[in-house]
């Protein structure tokens, strides 16, 4: 497969400094973008592009720390203002920083749970703080990194934080299950994928090993392309299209979540 030339786009990569998203915004940087390599403080953003530069042999000018810790809504709200400020086109964002939801019910300072607003309501958020950037030139789209864990989650919509009843893997699959309905959301095109199963900090949710994050990173780099075209709202299992849970396709059900969504990250859109 020949490799296209990214070197025109700029890549905001969303909890860079690990796993997936650390080894996405290498492949990115390597074939040419300038990426925004985001970490949950701008000490760790700092760590991860002297990691690229030192170990990947990166041009430094193309990649730009910056640091937003997704439990506090107003430092995702401050990122989205930099990188609006800084990059006012913004070719993709890889909505991809994740956390495994904790054994205790956990909510955070914005009265949401932990990885719920984590993994969802923090990218829907940035998703449509940056939508003038992504929609500035046509082509912008934004990359979901989901997980296969979606099928299995269900939507509480009376009691999205899960007060009355918690489990940690329906806490995560319930994330994962937001974030892929949210990839047919009209108003910026996205899609959502499953990279497979990576030796990342999240593995002990599916099985005892995985390949290696950079195969993973391959599968959301080939929806960073605009060589690969996309349809709004698709699913992709590693590399092959394939149909998400029935509740990503219904029309109704989108509209539910962007209701819920803007409430519970008090925006009035």
């Amino acid at each position: 497969m020949s490799v296209s030339d990214l070197s025109s786009r700029t890549v905001l990569v969303t909890g860079a400094t690990s796993g997936i998203g650390h080894q996405t915004a290498r492949l990115l940087a390597e074939r040419g973008a300038t990426v925004l390599v985001h970490g949950r403080t701008a000490e760790e953003a700092h760590a991860a592009t002297d990691r690229l530069i030192t170990l990947a042999d990166i041009d430094e000018a193309r990649l730009h720390p910056l640091g937003a810790d997704f439990t506090r809504l107003e430092e995702v709200e401050r990122l989205a203002h930099r990188v609006l400020a800084e990059h006012p086109r913004l070719d993709v964002l890889v909505n991809n920083a994740g956390m495994a939801a904790p054994e205790r019910h956990t909510v955070t300072a914005d009265g949401n749970e932990i990885a719920f607003q984590v993994n969802f309501l923090a990218h829907y958020l940035l998703t449509h703080l940056l939508e003038p950037a992504l929609t500035s030139d046509p082509g912008g789209r934004v990359v979901n990194v989901s997980s296969v864990l979606h099928r299995t989650g269900s939507i509480q919509w009376n009691d999205p934080n899960r007060v009355r009843r918690y489990s940690r893997l329906a806490a995560y699959a319930q994330s994962q299950l937001a974030l892929t309905v949210f990839a047919a959301d009209p108003r910026v095109t996205a899609v959502s994928v499953h990279p497979g199963i990576c030796t990342t900090s999240l593995l002990p949710l599916y099985a005892h090993e995985g390949v290696a994050p950079a195969e993973g990173a391959a599968h959301v780099v080939r929806l960073c392309d605009p060589a690969t075209e996309i349809v709004n709202g698709a699913y992709y299992d590693r590399d092959q299209r394939v149909t998400p849970a029935p509740i990503a396709l219904e029309e109704r059900s989108v509209k539910r979540l962007t209701k819920l969504a803007d409430l519970l990250v008090g925006q009035n859109a």
